[in-house]
């Protein structure tokens, strides 16, 4: 039977979500077999999917019960219909917005050539975006995986290498050191490197070596004199300090002016690698295309991942200079879909799309207003907001006697008025795609503030609430 063909009237290459027809998506296909053509839409309605779920899908993060079966831009509907404006990119996935044209067609132009060579060969994708990458942000060589948490994983590795061959470390005694609070991912290693008992519980032993303490000193995140004195006593021993300008998972909490600067001066004082987990806090997310930049340096390493591929193609990068990344021997690192030209086309298009439409640019005009307008909400069950561009936490005081008031309740609400947002501990979290329209932003502030006034007086149970 002869491969199905893609049938499609996606826009040219230079279209943007501010001339997509009404088609609801910003694409009309459908897929021509040898039985004919079928619609690509989804059968199942939300309260099928949602048994389908409780029964067959191993637990993640306690998701808000909606089925989500269309997006385009900052807008996502419901198998039935239902519209939402997207207040949480995928956590910080589609910066880019929902599957954006230029990307979307990227992809299907790829798709219709080669998807995968695998690292026995050679493809015509992936070394112009190595190259790519490393023009834009000014390394040497890079490196890509299959998701952020497996770039981190890449990177502790060459750290770790690098510690041996060019500092000298003993063997099997080089450290990786992060802070408290972070989250770089929820494999192994990045577990190792976390101090969260909520995602460590249950898996251990841990890797040796990896995390935010030393000889039992705690690293705090914006704390330098910590840093100092586990750099004064173990320096030499230290191969590389991992870190977070922005600690999105901890609830958006921002370094302190100078405090990246710092951390980068004890590391070159110390002969110890800096590198910056730009996985969730970069690519625009914070105004600058990096986060880093705002501290005015640069990092030895730099992880990348989400909005690299702006929601299309799982990929997580390593860059560094070639003394660093040249530590990775032939044969020691590789993975089956990594580097494929499918990823690698979608990721240089990904890119283009950020670049291009000035999103880092959109997030930083946009930062303060939102801010703004953060401060103008009057509620008694707001304690305050955190964060920095597109990139903000709302916390919400749960010790109201009314005992009403919890982020989960909040984020049930929002979802029954239109918007969607995700809540974690007693903090929402306000992430739009970058290309959000601002009728769009204004709207979902809006509806945030009545939502959270409404709260304490709402005594009957909401859908979804436990």
């Amino acid at each position: 039977m002869a491969p199905a063909k893609i049938i499609d009237t996606v826009l040219s290459s230079s279209a943007s979500f501010s001339n997509l027809t009404s088609n609801g998506n910003g694409v009309s296909k459908s897929v021509e077999t040898s039985s004919g053509t079928a619609a690509a839409e989804c059968a199942v309605g939300t309260k099928t999917c949602l048994e389908y779920d409780e029964q067959y899908v191993t637990r993640g993060i306690p998701p808000l019960p909606v089925v989500l079966s269309k997006a385009e831009g900052a807008r996502l509907w419901d198998p039935e219909g239902k519209e939402y404006i997207d207040f949480l990119a995928g956590f910080s996935v589609v910066n880019q917005g929902h599957c954006h044209p230029r990307i979307t067609r990227a992809m299907i132009d790829q798709c219709q050539k080669i998807t995968l060579a695998g690292r026995a060969y050679h493809n015509d994708q992936y070394p112009v975006l190595c190259k790519k990458v490393c023009d834009m942000f000014g390394y040497d060589m890079a490196s890509s995986m299959n998701s952020g948490s497996e770039a981190i994983d890449l990177a502790i590795k060459i750290a770790r290498k690098w510690g041996y061959t060019v500092k000298g470390i003993k063997p099997n005694e080089a450290l990786v050191l992060t802070c408290t609070g972070n989250y770089h991912g929820k494999t192994l290693s990045p577990l190792s490197a976390s101090d969260d008992p909520d995602i460590r519980n249950g898996y251990g032993p841990f890797m040796p070596g990896v995390g935010p303490f030393c000889a039992s000193r705690p690293v705090r995140f914006n704390h330098i004199e910590d840093l100092e004195a586990v750099m004064e006593a173990d320096g030499p021993r230290l191969a590389a300090f991992l870190v977070e300008c922005v600690q999105g998972y901890a609830g958006c909490k921002v370094a302190t002016d100078g405090y990246i600067k710092a951390a980068r001066d004890l590391c070159q004082k110390h002969n110890v690698l800096f590198i910056a987990d730009e996985i969730q806090c970069g690519l625009g997310r914070t105004g600058h295309l990096m986060a880093y930049e705002r501290e005015g340096i640069k990092p030895d390493m730099v992880v990348l991942g989400k909005a690299l591929t702006g929601g299309f193609y799982p990929m997580g990068m390593v860059l560094g200079m070639r003394e660093t990344m040249s530590q990775l021997l032939t044969g020691e690192n590789s993975s089956t879909f990594a580097g494929s030209p499918l990823g690698s086309a979608v990721a240089m298009a990904a890119l283009d799309v950020l670049v291009d439409e000035k999103l880092a640019e959109r997030a930083a005009r946009l930062g303060p207003l939102v801010w703004e307008r953060l401060e103008r909400i009057k509620s008694p069950a707001l304690l305050g907001f955190s964060g920095r561009g597109l990139f903000y936490a709302v916390y919400l005081d749960h010790s109201h006697p009314s005992g009403r008031v919890t982020a989960r309740r909040l984020a049930l609400l929002l979802k029954q008025r239109g918007l969607l947002a995700y809540s974690a501990a007693n903090r929402l979290r306000v992430a739009p795609p970058l290309m959000i329209p601002e009728k769009d932003l204004w709207k979902g502030i809006d509806i945030i503030e009545t939502a959270l006034n409404d709260l304490v007086d709402i005594e009957d149970h909401i859908d979804g609430e436990d």
